[in-house]
């Protein structure tokens, strides 16, 4: 990693502070036109579908199954260091009907988190559909970093999301592989991913569920969140939020220290520095106008210094949505006694549980209407 010069440092040292103070903000509690062509026909010895390598991706021993419509896939790709998991959740029905496809949703977890954080919302778990939960990586934004040379190696997030585990997924399993039938939900650091995806690919894309997310790149501290991942500033994060599943009483943190500018370039808006940043805001004006047809939800609370700025997020999106006539369903369930009697507002799986239970259902809807 570079070392910054003096008067860098003191802004990087002054956002990082201000940060702090706010107790962060995005760490989770707890050209391709994707077909599907040839589906795996054979299943593993745990009866699971067996999957064929693909795509750039390489499957990595035998799956680790939790039950025969739950289990996680390991696999290797040239778009990023080490292995990977992918945990797929198949309906009930899925071995009983041979020639039935179905909607696949993908599930996209926040900052120090990993696939597994999908069991700590059970309705994404749905006979209706297929869900898809891959890894992001501690801090990887889903984005094809700016740097590939830092002490985590290659980290092109967006393409190995986009251009290979959705192929991959498709050409393994039996889906409906169309814009209609697939979703791409998130929460905090996933969130961002969520929307951004959806804009960025409206053509796979025609649904988005973005919870608690860091959806605008203008905020100073989302900003300074992204840099706080980085710089692996976890104490008052961990502080503020809980371990990527309830109940394991754990902070994983964000892995290596990377050089500040490493994911989305420099984060300053000094002569254009913080283009790649105005590029992929998904608050944008230009990003958001590409959400037209899609169908998109926004939750969030307001209750302690995480969910206070993805208020204000989410609250600009809204706007921003409105502006555009483009139609939108906003949930703001502030303190959370509106949504469930778990949830208290915050940053957690308390309300991103209850938070799937409402949408969940409203995505079933909007699948079966699609035929």
């Amino acid at each position: 990693m570079r070392t910054a010069p003096p008067a860098r440092r003191r802004l990087l040292t002054a956002a990082a502070a201000a940060l702090l103070a706010a107790t962060a903000l995005l760490t989770t509690a707890p050209a391709h036109a994707a077909t599907a062509t040839t589906t795996a026909a054979t299943t593993t010895a745990a009866g699971t579908p067996a999957f064929a390598d693909g795509f750039g991706l390489t499957v990595v021993g035998d799956p680790e199954v939790h039950s025969p419509t739950d289990f996680t896939l390991t696999v290797t790709t040239p778009q990023l260091s080490g292995t990977h998991k992918i945990r797929i959740l198949l309906p009930a029905g899925y071995a009983d009907s041979p020639t039935k496809r179905w909607p696949v949703t993908y599930f996209l977890h926040g900052g120090m988190g990993n696939p597994d954080d999908v069991s700590a919302a059970p309705a994404l778990h749905d006979d209706s559909m297929i869900t898809v939960a891959p890894d992001g990586g501690l801090k990887g934004w889903y984005a094809n970093w700016a740097m590939q040379n830092t002490a985590l190696g290659a980290a092109n997030w967006r393409t190995f999301h986009l251009d290979q585990v959705i192929p991959f997924i498709d050409a393994n399993l039996r889906t409906r592989a169309d814009r209609a039938h697939r979703a791409v939900t998130g929460l905090s650091m996933g969130g961002y991913g969520a929307l951004r995806y959806a804009e960025d690919r409206p053509d796979l894309f025609g649904h988005t569920a973005v919870l608690s997310g860091g959806i605008d790149f203008d905020m100073g501290v989302i900003r300074a969140a992204v840099l706080a991942t980085e710089l692996n500033l976890t104490g008052a994060m961990c502080a503020a939020s809980t371990s990527t599943v309830p109940g394991t009483g754990a902070c994983t943190g964000f892995g290596p220290v990377v050089d500040s500018d490493a994911i989305f370039g420099s984060p300053y808006p000094v002569l254009g520095a913080d283009h790649i940043w105005t590029e992929v805001n998904p608050a944008s004006l230009s990003s958001l106008s590409r959400l037209a047809g899609t169908d998109i939800t926004l939750y969030t609370g307001n209750v302690g210094p995480i969910d206070f700025f993805t208020e204000g997020a989410s609250n600009t999106v809204k706007a921003r949505l409105d502006q555009l006539g483009i139609p939108s369903r906003y949930v703001d369930y502030t303190n959370g006694a509106s949504l469930s009697p778990t949830c208290d507002g915050s940053h957690t799986y308390r309300c991103w549980a209850p938070a799937y239970a409402d949408y969940v259902p409203r995505l079933r809807a909007a699948f079966d209407a699609a035929g």
